[in-house]
């Protein structure tokens, strides 16, 4: 069995943890023929409905983001659909693996995170004081950095530690 997350459609369910064996296991999560898409810098592989476009699934912004901001090249070129299942890369057999358990914990466990900035020219990185408490918000949040602040050579995501205070907490929920 592999362990594995789902990332339902709609930002308000949860990523639940879930176990697959065999095709038929990745098809009932998904809903039909199945997509993987890679992201090597976490060491996973994300899959899709393979049909999802085309049967007007709907929009998985966090399975979208997360892709988009790991693999820059598919940024505004593609996105993802229906509901994504993402385990770990697969073994030289072609076999997936577990998704790595510091994957689970930063994306399916409850924390606090805040995006530092690294500028052109400059080797240090630099954190907002903002911090977030869904790991998808800081990664939109590291997006738009990214895209709109021309200064920023790279953005990263990281948990904030327990020892930090006095930074200003935002609650997905109420920062519409």
């Amino acid at each position: 069995m592999v362990k594995a997350l789902v990332i339902p459609t709609a930002a308000g369910e949860p990523i639940t943890e879930c176990e697959v064996n065999k095709l038929k296991d990745y098809q009932a999560v998904l809903g039909g023929w199945i997509e993987p898409v890679d992201i090597p810098a976490l060491g996973v592989t994300v899959y899709v409905n393979e049909e999802g476009l085309m049967r007007n699934l709907p929009f998985n912004p966090r399975a979208t983001f997360l892709w988009w901001y790991f693999v820059p090249e598919a940024r505004q070129r593609a996105m993802l659909v229906g509901p994504a299942l993402i385990s770990g890369m697969p073994d030289r057999s072609g076999d997936s693996t577990d998704v790595p358990s510091e994957v689970v914990a930063m994306l399916a466990r409850p924390g606090k995170w805040r995006v530092e900035v690294r500028t052109v020219g400059d080797p240090n990185w630099y954190r907002s004081q903002v911090t977030f408490s869904d790991y998808f918000e800081a990664l939109v949040w590291a997006m738009v950095t990214l895209e709109r602040w021309k200064a920023t050579e790279d953005t990263r995501v990281v948990p904030v530690l327990h020892s930090e205070v006095g930074a200003t907490n935002v609650n997905p929920s109420s920062a519409a």
